[in-house]
């Protein structure tokens, strides 16, 4: 697959509308930065004034070919050149050892850690009477593991410094409903959310916030979509300037990277073309209730239809086409 033109453009040529560095002094690590979505969260926050480690593997999508450093380089060598600060960590984020370094790299670098923004990621599509145990396995560990262990390590120096931090992850409308060729990254994107949510309770103390953009636009992972004509140009190459540039994500994330986004933790935020919405978490819809203290069973099959299944409980329909 080749790289979005997106990837290809220097932020340079994007110059920001904001007049104010709202990320002024901040260090923040980015993970899967050199990709699509990573790279331009990379450069705008170093528009804005962060000092950003890039981390990314420099992988394919599938995260199948090893560790390429130059997508990265070229990156910070791209934001250094247009007056940002940025080094490269090349490295799986899934490991410990490399999770570990790379919340070290932040502390002696620049003594602190502002930032912690998880956007990295890969895809094992197939069906789940295809999928195989290790399909399955390093995609959890890609996604969920992914964010355990530098969130893990970003929040020991946090409860030690108690000065605030931001956390960001990546979910997506498959971890929010589902979809159904992708069972292992549907199961890791809501993992996600849990995972968020678990931080935002156990950090809010320590001045932490954790939340998850869940964003649509075309990078290299959409243009394995099903809706996609495979013979034909891949959409991200065409996604510049359009509502689904995955430039568009970012400024909903220098809002919770910021000082100014201190109020808000544990919520799934939607990033769309120019709209931004607030997912609502799971809450309880209808209840019915037995006054004895084991439901009749034969009671129960009369009423179900009649009250909760409302004789339908089909799947919600995709988030996304």
């Amino acid at each position: 697959m080749s790289p979005s033109s997106v990837d290809a453009l220097p932020y340079a040529s994007y110059p920001s509308c904001a007049m104010t560095r709202h990320l002024e002094g901040k260090t923040a690590i980015v993970t899967g930065g050199a990709g699509g979505m990573g790279s331009w969260i990379c450069r705008i926050f170093a528009e804005q004034g962060a000092r950003v480690i890039v981390a990314d593997t420099g992988a394919d999508v599938e995260g199948r070919m090893g560790m390429d450093p130059s997508r990265v380089n070229a990156l910070v060598d791209e934001i250094n050149s247009a007056g940002g600060e940025a080094v490269a960590a090349i490295g799986d984020v899934s490991e410990m050892d490399v999770a570990e370094g790379l919340i070290r790299t932040a502390l002696e670098k620049w003594d602190k850690l502002d930032i912690l923004c998880c956007a990295h990621g890969i895809l094992r599509e197939r069906m789940i009477f295809n999928m195989t145990e290790e399909e399955w396995d390093d995609s959890i560990k890609a996604h969920l593991k992914g964010c355990f262990a530098p969130t893990k390590f970003a929040s020991i120096h946090w409860r030690e410094r108690r000065d605030g931090g931001r956390i960001i992850y990546f979910t997506s409308g498959a971890g929010i409903r589902g979809e159904a060729g992708q069972p292992n990254y549907s199961a890791a994107q809501q993992g996600k959310i849990g995972l968020m949510l678990s931080s935002a309770q156990a950090l809010t103390r320590y001045g932490v916030t954790a939340n998850c953009i869940s964003p649509a636009a075309s990078t290299r992972m959409t243009d394995r979509g099903r809706a996609v004509d495979r013979e034909g140009p891949a959409p991200s190459l065409a996604a510049t300037g359009t509502r689904m540039d995955p430039k568009n994500v970012v400024p909903a994330i220098v809002y919770l990277a910021s000082n100014e986004g201190a109020s808000v933790t544990g919520r799934v935020i939607g990033t769309t073309g120019h709209e931004f919405t607030v997912w609502r978490e799971p809450f309880r819809d209808q209840s019915i209730y037995s006054q004895a203290p084991f439901w009749n069973i034969d009671e129960l099959f009369e009423q179900m239809p009649r009250t909760l299944a409302l004789g339908n409980l089909t799947p919600p329909e995709p988030a996304f086409p």
